[in-house]
């Protein structure tokens, strides 16, 4: 009977001896999200969960962390982590990363079409993982640029309602370029809709012609040749 308890013990501490060290998959976990964090905006932070010490899982020589598709790193994630031997395991551990940084809201409400100054905005420090994605961390992301919706007092700034200012404005009257090798053509014309610098213009020239071309930051419109 003594050999039998023996031999069950020392079976059992064989059977605990083969599981995977869940302080290496916290390690592991723990340097992924040190790179994954690195370019975000303000102070990055995170808390790794508890992994469960009494796994079954086969110790791993060869772990990977990863994140799920779609998956991004801040707030309350899962991260994976994949044992990349052949017949291999994988688990996922959850996690919270916090993002302390700067951001903008409205200083006053503003109208849809307006285009937004310094005084405009008030700065704010939070935690960027706890606010909607887009949100503008830095000035200037939105001076210059016109709201696309009209905005209260205190509405956080996103880029999704932010638009380039337009530098050719429908119905108005337009220099149209062309140029080539060692040459340059120049047209008047009416811009047929509205473009911020980089966007395609539509405009019709006095002959009639509707030419497309690209918008610049002097309001004129060139195209290709």
């Amino acid at each position: 009977m003594q050999r039998f308890l023996f031999l069950l013990i020392l079976c059992l501490a064989t059977i605990a001896q083969a599981r995977q060290d869940p302080d290496v998959v916290k390690r592991v976990v723990e340097d992924f999200l040190h790179v994954q964090t690195r370019g975000l905006p303000g102070q990055a932070s995170f808390t790794v969960g508890m992994i469960d010490s009494h796994n079954n899982l086969a110790p791993c020589p060869a772990l990977e962390a990863f994140l799920p598709a779609g998956g991004r790193p801040w707030g309350r994630i899962s991260v994976g982590v994949r044992c990349q031997l052949e017949g291999g395991w994988s688990l996922y551990v959850p996690a919270q990363v916090k993002v302390m940084g700067d951001y903008f809201v409205t200083a006053k409400p503003l109208a849809r079409g307006q285009a937004i100054a310094a005084g405009d905005l008030a700065r704010r420090k939070g935690d960027l993982a706890q606010l909607p994605s887009g949100i503008v961390t830095e000035e200037s992301q939105a001076i210059g640029k016109t709201l696309s919706i009209s905005v209260q007092s205190g509405q956080i700034l996103r880029s999704d309602i932010l638009r380039a200012p337009f530098v050719v404005q429908q119905g108005q009257s337009v220099r149209v370029v062309s140029r080539g090798k060692g040459f340059q053509v120049a047209a008047e014309g009416k811009a047929l809709n509205n473009a911020a610098v980089g966007q395609v213009a539509q405009v019709r020239t006095a002959s009639g012609q509707t030419l497309s071309g690209i918008a610049k930051a002097d309001g004129t419109v060139e195209v290709g040749h």
